[in-house]
């Protein structure tokens, strides 16, 4: 791709979500989604491979129409209470298209069809940018609205989603689509605590984006795209296999590692908002997505791959770790014992 190409949707992506999360009027917010989607299609799309333009085909059809339900949403609200105002959204009809907009645009559960699609269809790269950047914009939008919106219906799909999560990303074989599913499982994570905790859904959403961008960066590093060449990517780097492994655990959410810290928090303000049984329902669930990340994490460290008389065994590279990977796997295994410094500043 043009490197000037790659700049201008790089710099339109970071304009889109700005305006999108500092916009007080609908209109304003509806342009920087519009930004954000014209500036991601043309790297989905850019290895010129039929499934990497059927991936953003598809991309542009679900966002299209998310787009239209978000601009009939605000448009109605503001048709029988004149306000254009995102925090005043205040009729019903208006906040069920909102709900089923954003929800499209996030890949909430039963909304979540077109994600693992588009994500396997993507490079690694262009991947870590849908699971992590372009779900800033609808989160914030989310937070904003969030007092106005139908509790219960936010909290079924919420579970469901952490449910389907779980249960679909079992028999897959993809590691992108491994890590869609995974995507939707955290969402249903923080979408169930948006409308009592705030801050805790940004904590769960930032400390869940530094997750996947370690377990990304790492699977670009070695070339993984699929389990049966995670089986013989140990011969690479062995020190960066062995540490993938702690990364996948921390993004399942088991202690000592970060990806134990908002799993924590959420069911501990849940069991305060005397939704004990909510919790333990999302905490069983979270079960099924601990099942296929201990099986990634077999599968990179544990299992060794068949030794027929035409395998040829991969040799170590001279290719070095960069910083920013090396950075996001530190913390991802090591912030836990931080959190009394988190809550301080959050």
């Amino acid at each position: 791709m043009n490197p000037q190409a790659k700049l201008i949707s790089i710099l339109s992506l970071l304009l889109g979500t700005t305006i999108t999360i500092s916009s007080n009027h609908w209109a304003m917010a509806w342009t920087g989604l519009e930004i954000n989607t014209l500036a991601i299609l043309p790297l989905i799309s850019k290895p010129h491979h039929p499934r990497a333009i059927e991936a953003a085909t598809k991309y542009f059809l679900v966002q299209a129409a998310a787009s239209t339900l978000l601009l009939f949403s605000c448009t109605t609200n503001a048709l029988f209470t004149g306000q254009w105002d995102i925090t005043q959204l205040t009729h019903p009809i208006s906040c069920l298209l909102l709900t089923t907009a954003i929800s499209t645009k996030l890949g909430l559960v039963p909304f979540h069809f077109w994600f693992p699609e588009v994500l396997q269809g993507s490079s690694l790269t262009t991947g870590l940018l849908l699971a992590t950047a372009m779900k800033f914009p609808p989160i914030t939008l989310f937070l904003l609205t969030s007092n106005s919106l139908n509790y219960t219906l936010l909290t079924t799909m919420a579970i469901a989603s952490a449910a389907l999560g779980g249960w679909a990303g079992l028999n897959q074989t993809q590691t992108r689509k491994i890590l869609a599913f995974s995507s939707i499982s955290h969402l249903g994570w923080m979408i169930i605590i948006i409308i009592y905790n705030h801050k805790l859904t940004l904590i769960t959403f930032y400390l869940y984006c530094m997750m996947t961008a370690a377990i990304f960066l790492t699977l670009k590093t070695t070339k993984t795209l699929k389990l049966s060449s995670m089986m013989t990517a140990w011969t690479k780097i062995p020190s960066l296999n062995a540490i993938l492994m702690l990364a996948l655990l921390s993004l399942a959410g088991l202690p000592p590692l970060t990806g134990f810290l908002p799993k924590w928090l959420i069911i501990q303000e849940l069991t305060k908002q005397g939704m004990t049984s909510t919790a333990t329902i999302i905490a069983l669930l979270s079960l099924l997505g601990l099942f296929f990340y201990l099986r990634l994490a077999y599968c990179a460290t544990i299992t060794l791959p068949p030794n027929s008389a035409n395998y040829m065994k991969q040799w170590q590279t001279n290719k070095s770790v960069n910083t920013l990977t090396t950075t996001f796997i530190t913390l991802t295994i090591t912030l836990l014992p931080l959190s009394p410094m988190i809550f301080t500043i959050f």
